[in-house]
């Protein structure tokens, strides 16, 4: 393959040519209560031809190694129409010619378990959940592993290939008080390891049945103004959707109101709060030491000391706006083209204790990881999964309904307090953007505290 690759890029009649070949394992176990729902193995391969001709892009997407050559004159085709039919010109920063090969070492290769340990296995732990209590109305038991090779190459001459192992499961469940209150918990797991991953997590299939039974009888929280401390698990998500999306470079270029807030040096927030972009974190979701433009991921610093530092490139964005590229170019599958994403994502370590943190607090609320929420430029929603009251310094009973909203920019420089205890997370799924989803991200942060913050309930 490695000849077919470098001769179909040698052969390009474009200025700028670049292939990506992806080979994909895929496994899928889905059960809703008793039944098995969805039972998948697939094996794929696909790749993608990007050409730059006169600054315009083509693309072509091919699933048989045979049609390579046909691909390349059909991407540079393209991009020659596309170069007649506008006066934008891309153009690619400058990055080093790489050689290069990233092989993952797994514990134990999920791709040699035979699939119907992988069913049993989940079938245990729905079980499991299913038997807590008689209140359990539901549950719905994930498990995905994917396994990539990629092997890319461009004109310049750079040539990589490298494997990104994915595993993923959710245990989730729904408990109903027969009369039509319904409350629902899960846990997740998510990395780039092996099958040992997803073993022996009983406790937590267990601990997810007892909390969605146990938020029956939690009391909806009390809307207002409160002191909220937020899990690793909740702040990293938050770090990630409300404030890290607005970092990747594609977003500032087309939008002026935002490019103007995004001002390097512009204060975001306390003294100590530093906000990582962390590109190769070996065992995290998505990790590979190089993105899908070849380039070696970085380090990058997106808030050092509270004021904005860097945002996150492409080779075509760095170049527009005059930067380094940092390794952010990313694409879910090869059908589609790379464009700037997160990778681990994370804010910093700070100097306070959790203990400390809630010590400090009269009345408040303790949030904890995220269902999900939404953003509208700086407006945000997050749903806390589970939450606790906070009562002379003290974590107390459940509440339920937690909704955290506000504006971002004031809710971070409203973070008094960050923690010393920082965590990263894989989860399930993934993160979206411009139609690539689920693209594999870790998430984290130690505990943080932020002073009045807008929830709404009861």
């Amino acid at each position: 393959m490695k000849d077919a690759i470098k001769r179909a890029v040698a052969g390009s009649p474009a200025d700028y040519t670049e292939i990506r070949v992806e080979r994909r394992w895929l496994n899928r176990v889905v059960f809703q209560r008793e039944t098995l729902e969805t039972l998948e193995s697939a094996t794929e391969l696909g790749g993608v031809v990007r050409c730059l001709v006169n600054g315009g892009w083509g693309i072509s997407v091919f699933n048989d190694l045979s049609t390579l050559d046909a691909s390349v004159r059909d991407a540079a085709r393209m991009a020659e129409i596309v170069a007649a039919r506008t006066d934008e010109r891309v153009e690619l920063a400058s990055v080093p010619v790489v050689e290069d090969e990233y092989r993952a070492e797994l514990t134990k290769d999920f791709r040699s378990v035979p699939l119907e340990e992988k069913v049993a296995l989940i079938d245990g732990y729905n079980r499991l959940m299913l038997g807590v209590s008689d209140k359990i109305a539901a549950t719905q038991s994930h498990y995905v592993d994917r396994f990539v090779e990629t092997t890319y190459a461009n004109s310049e001459g750079t040539y990589i290939v490298q494997d990104l192992p994915d595993i993923t499961m959710l245990l989730g469940v729904m408990a109903s008080d027969g009369k039509g209150d319904i409350q629902q918990a899960g846990e997740t797991v998510g990395c780039a390891g092996g099958f040992e991953s997803v073993e022996n997590q009983e406790e937590q299939a267990r601990a997810a049945a007892e909390r969605a039974v146990a938020m029956l009888d939690a009391k909806p929280v009390q809307g207002g103004q409160h002191t909220v401390v937020l899990d690793p698990r909740l702040a990293g998500v938050f770090i990630h959707e409300a404030f890290g999306h607005f970092c990747e470079a594609d977003f500032l270029y087309k939008n002026p109101r935002l490019a103007e807030i995004m001002t390097l040096g512009n204060e975001f927030g306390v003294s100590d709060l530093n906000v990582i972009d962390e590109g190769f974190v070996s065992g995290e979701r998505g990790n590979v030491p190089y993105d899908d433009e070849g380039v070696r991921r970085a380090k990058t610093q997106l808030i050092k000391d509270g004021r904005l530092h860097s945002l996150l490139h492409s080779r075509e964005t760095a170049a527009k706006m005059g930067a380094e590229p940092t390794g952010n170019a990313r694409a879910v599958t090869n059908e589609y083209e790379p464009v700037v994403r997160m990778t681990n994502t994370y804010i910093e370590n700070g100097t306070s204790s959790y203990s400390e943190m809630v010590g400090e607090i009269d009345r408040g609320i303790y949030a904890i990881n995220a269902y999900g929420g939404q953003t509208s430029f700086e407006l945000f929603s997050f749903s806390a999964a589970y939450a606790h009251e906070i009562v002379d310094g003290e974590v107390g009973g459940l509440v339920r309904n937690v909704v955290l909203s506000g504006n971002l920019f004031e809710t971070m420089r409203s973070i008094d307090a960050i923690g010393n205890d920082r965590g990263l997370y894989g989860g399930f799924g993934g993160c979206g953007k411009g139609g690539q989803f689920p693209l594999p991200v870790t998430t984290g942060a130690p505990h943080i505290r932020i002073r009045n913050v807008t929830i709404g309930g009861e």
